[in-house]
């Protein structure tokens, strides 16, 4: 395979690869919206588009092993094709956090809120800030820009922090709340889930500049 097709294809790739990171930044967006909202059609939405980020995810893995096998590449041009498998990944999981938020929201339309949703929003917009400004790192290969993302994780945590106190203070003196409660303690633990996968990202981003892993949870 001549070296124009191998960057032409990789290029190809790389578009799925940003298609994907805008699908799944979009589901986590309507997956918040619609339980803010108790907005059922936006959660169903999130849900039934899952499919399209799980056959994107598919699309470039296949098209990653192909060039591979046929290019068998080594030195930077295995670490960009590595590095994309990777991200897939964490992009595909990601996109599942978001349809476990959005099933949240099914499960929650019944019943009033025991407490008006503040800090799981806020949460919401610091991890989208987080996945927004990591794929921007990667389209431009900015290792300190991935650095400072993956440092805003302390952020994303101390915020899970709140919201699992107040929760469970909510929970101890209103025996009634207690499964809303359980449920909203697991939307928060899959939104810090997400920026988790973000941290992952930015520390494959170091990978594809330097050829070493860092960790940026330290």
């Amino acid at each position: 395979m001549a070296r124009h097709a191998f960057e032409e294809q990789l290029d190809v790739l790389h578009r799925s690869l940003m298609s994907m990171g805008t699908l799944v930044e979009e589901a986590i967006h309507k997956a918040i919206k619609s339980l803010v909202e108790r907005d059922a059609d936006l959660a169903q939405q999130v849900i039934e588009h899952d499919t399209m980020i799980n056959e994107l995810e598919h699309q470039i893995e296949i098209g990653c092993f192909r060039l591979i096998a046929l290019q068998q590449p080594v030195g930077s041009d295995l670490r960009r094709l590595g590095t994309m498998l990777k991200l897939v990944t964490d992009l595909e999981r990601m996109g599942d956090h978001a349809v476990a938020i959005a099933r949240t929201t099914r499960r929650l339309m019944v019943e009033p809120y025991v407490k008006p949703l503040i800090d799981i929003p806020l949460m919401a917009d610091h991890v989208k800030a987080m996945v927004r400004d990591c794929l921007n790192a990667y389209i431009t290969r900015d290792k300190e820009a991935a650095r400072e993302v993956a440092l805003r994780d302390d952020a994303v945590d101390k915020l899970f922090s709140t919201i699992f106190r107040d929760l469970i203070d909510v929970m101890s003196s209103n025996k009634q709340s207690i499964n809303q409660g359980t449920h909203l303690l697991f939307v928060a633990q899959y939104l810090e889930r997400i920026a988790d996968h973000v941290t992952n990202i930015c520390e494959w981003i170091f990978y594809l500049n330097t050829g070493k892993m860092t960790d940026l949870n330290k």
